[in-house]
């Protein structure tokens, strides 16, 4: 599972964060995006080497970068608190300012793992695979929910942006406090979800996008529908002990269909819908 684990983890590091960068329309990110690699290859570089001094530098270099990143989270929150916003600008910020910050909870995730430490009590099993989380659950995930907030805003639109920040924050506090709460984030987030498939497939009814865009659109719909059905399922049989996938399947089956199916389909045809139309979405 480890090889599948850090293969998915490069993904999200060298190609998810820097190409979901490039969607936010925030030129404040511009320089960001430019520098990633700096701290995004030593990151990368560190999952494939054994535990040692040199492992732990490189891993480092990984959280300088995401604190860069999250860093850029506060000016922005300080603008949307002065600034009066729409009905679907403030979820939609919210989503994107969940999505700056996800990484530097990863980058945490990561330095322990590389080093042997545990971290809050979690073993390094548990920090392996809250790497990718809160790249895929965290980054791409609130990131492509506040895009489709963007186009879509209707109530189901401001719902599935806000669900993925309080999602994930229900998910990050059941680590600490039980499978329960961490159930009910599962909740949150797999019905937000579900409401971002239910709304990108119905984008592609509309006729408006080209053929491989929709291909990519369905590919991340279908995949989204079924890959957060395991994830409520592990964390319903967590909570309640029913029979459940094992951590191993739920790698190469959720982990692996989020990461390819979803995330990197989803970015893709945003990123051709971004310059086909702009930056939101609708045509220029």
């Amino acid at each position: 599972m480890s090889v599948l684990v850090d293969l998915i983890v490069m993904l999200g590091m060298l190609v998810v964060v820097p190409l979901g960068l490039r969607l936010t329309g925030a030129p404040d990110l511009d320089r960001v995006r430019r520098l990633w690699p700096l701290f995004a290859v030593p990151g990368a570089a560190a999952l494939w080497l054994p535990r040692g001094t040199p492992d732990i530098a490189l891993a480092t270099c990984y959280p300088l970068g995401a604190v860069f990143l999250a860093l850029h989270a506060l000016p922005r929150l300080r603008r949307a608190l002065a600034a009066p916003t729409t009905s679907a600008a403030a979820p939609a910020e919210i989503a994107l300012l969940t999505a700056l910050v996800a990484p530097s909870i990863a980058a945490l995730a990561l330095v322990a793992e590389r080093s042997g430490h545990t971290l809050f009590g979690f073993g390094l099993g548990i920090l392996a695979l809250t790497v990718p989380h809160f790249h895929f659950a965290g980054f791409a995930a609130a990131l492509v929910s506040g895009l489709v907030c963007r186009v879509a805003d209707s109530a189901a639109g401001r719902f599935a942006a806000l669900s993925v920040p309080s999602g994930t924050l229900l998910v990050l506090i059941g680590y600490f406090i039980g499978d329960w709460a961490e159930l009910a984030g599962s909740v949150v987030l797999t019905t937000g979800m579900w409401t971002v498939a239910l709304l990108t497939w119905g984008s592609i009814r509309d006729g408006q996008h080209d053929r491989i865009t929709r291909l990519l659109l369905a590919t991340s719909s279908a995949v989204l529908a079924v890959t957060m059905a395991l994830a409520l399922s592990w964390a319903l049989g967590e909570a309640s002990g029913l029979p459940h996938p094992t951590l191993t399947w739920m790698a190469a089956t959720h982990g692996l269909g989020n990461a390819l199916g979803f995330a990197l389909c989803s970015l893709l045809a945003w990123q051709r819908l971004h310059h086909r139309t702009g930056p939101e979405g609708r045509t220029a």
